[in-house]
């Protein structure tokens, strides 16, 4: 969506061979619209990049916390892909939407007994084990079951990658999985090998999200290696599958230069097969989970332009009828998008209004300087670009807002994947109070 353009005749935005304006007639908005080619193509690009490595095996396993329903598992598993579930609300979803158990890889740091019990019953491929905690009660889960289960053990090397804070997981202190430096890992991995029942197959590692460069990834998989050198003398343990998880950058705004997907894997390969060499370890399976990267550029989120407030020698506020409760992340990441008057996109955006959503919240902004025509008002129908990835998958009701519809475009046609909600969905699992009459004893 960067870049130019498609505008038709009429000035309107075409995404996936779609008038813009006519999706938002049709199904209403807020409206989220995915452009599937553009997600087949992400697809396309990891395995390209990983096909040019002969010599490894490999895996890429779509983060559907990114953007999880029946229609985008469906699209995944067409595709060949495993897919990396975080609850089991995401669990449950992947198997309804027909995904073989054996590829789905189970995470997540506060697996409960009953989400642990629906991965066993269903035969998931893997589960990614966070804290002992996790690795005690999935042991005594299979032990009563004399099921056996392969998991992943979630390390993390103490790399802080170049992003925000609040989505910085690799580092020392966070919630996610075992130290390596303070012998948590290495206790992990003693434990998990006296099992009878849990099948250690690897390490998984994840050093944050929105990342721009190649060097966070290189220098998590160097550090795992400084150990898995002792590990494998000691414990006689190497691994079989290397999982250095996902966060590879996309295009929010013009500012953001995320690099080819190949620069990505090129070095994870590269250095994954260095430390190997340099230790006469066995070259593991690697596995990366793109979420953010397959889905994020390829959803648009249309809006109706409603209430305008200028203040004068300050700024204008455009209201839209939408906001922070399909779209968490300006308020919550102080995340930067950019919007398009899909009405008008064939004029020039010739001034800057605060795009505000309609949460009773003052900090409901969804876009503080957005470039808009002159022209675009109340009516309007405004486009928000790359919402494909936690948007949907982080929406509320707060303020009892409906949800949006969902639709995926492609080739001209639109398939609508989920429908919008109504006030009676809103309440239907509400309890009223059962009041009681002076007659009541």
């Amino acid at each position: 969506m960067f870049g130019t353009q498609i505008v038709n005749n009429e000035g309107h935005l075409m995404i996936g061979g779609c008038d813009t304006v006519d999706l938002a007639n049709e199904f209403g908005t807020p409206l989220y619209i995915y452009d599937t080619a553009l997600i087949k193509e992400k697809i396309e690009e990891f395995k390209a990049a990983f096909s040019r490595h002969k010599e490894i095996d490999w895996q890429i396993a779509y983060a559907s916390k990114a953007f999880s329903t029946l229609a985008m598992v469906q699209l995944i598993d067409e595709a060949g892909l495993a897919l990396d579930v975080v609850s089991g609300g995401e669990l449950y979803t992947a198997l309804h939407a027909g995904m073989p158990a054996s590829r789905i890889h189970f995470h997540g740091n506060n697996k409960s007994d009953s989400e642990l019990r629906l991965a066993l019953d269903a035969a998931v491929g893997a589960i990614v084990v966070d804290n002992f905690y996790e690795l005690d009660r999935l042991n005594q889960l299979c032990a009563e079951r004399r099921q056996s289960m392969d998991i992943l053990l979630r390390v993390t090397p103490g790399v802080e990658a170049h992003t925000h804070e609040f989505i910085m997981t690799g580092h020392d202190d966070t919630k996610f999985g075992f130290n390596l430096d303070n012998g948590m890992a290495e206790q992990a991995i003693r434990l998990a090998l006296e099992s009878s029942y849990l099948i250690l197959k690897g390490l998984h590692c994840h050093i944050g999200s929105q990342i721009f460069e190649t060097e966070g990834f290189a220098e998590a998989i160097r550090t795992i290696y400084k150990y898995l050198d002792r590990w494998s003398a000691q414990l006689g343990f190497s691994p079989r599958i290397l999982n250095v998880g996902g966060g590879f950058g996309i295009h929010y705004t013009e500012l953001d230069h995320p690099l080819p997907i190949a620069d990505y894997i090129d070095t994870i390969v590269a250095t994954v097969r260095e430390e190997c060499d340099n230790r006469a370890l066995p070259l593991p399976a690697i596995w990366v989970e793109p979420g953010r990267s397959l889905v994020g550029e390829a959803g648009t989120t249309l809006y109706t332009a409603g209430a305008t407030k200028e203040i004068p020698g300050t700024r204008t506020y455009l209201s839209v009828d939408g906001g922070m409760a399909d779209n968490i992340r300006p308020s919550l990441y102080q995340a930067d998008y950019q919007a398009i008057c899909a009405s008008r996109a064939n004029l020039p955006a010739d001034k800057i209004l605060a795009i505000a959503g309609k949460c009773c919240e003052t900090g409901d902004i969804l876009i503080k300087q957005a470039h808009l025509p002159a022209g675009c008002t109340s009516g309007d129908i405004l486009a928000v670009l790359s919402t494909g990835a936690y948007g949907y998958s982080m929406a509320s009701h707060y303020n009892r807002l409906p949800a949006p519809a969902v639709v995926f475009v492609e080739d001209g046609d639109a398939s609508l994947v989920v429908r919008r909600e109504t006030y009676a969905d809103i309440i239907r699992l509400d309890v009223p109070l059962q009041v009681k009459t002076h007659n009541d004893n």
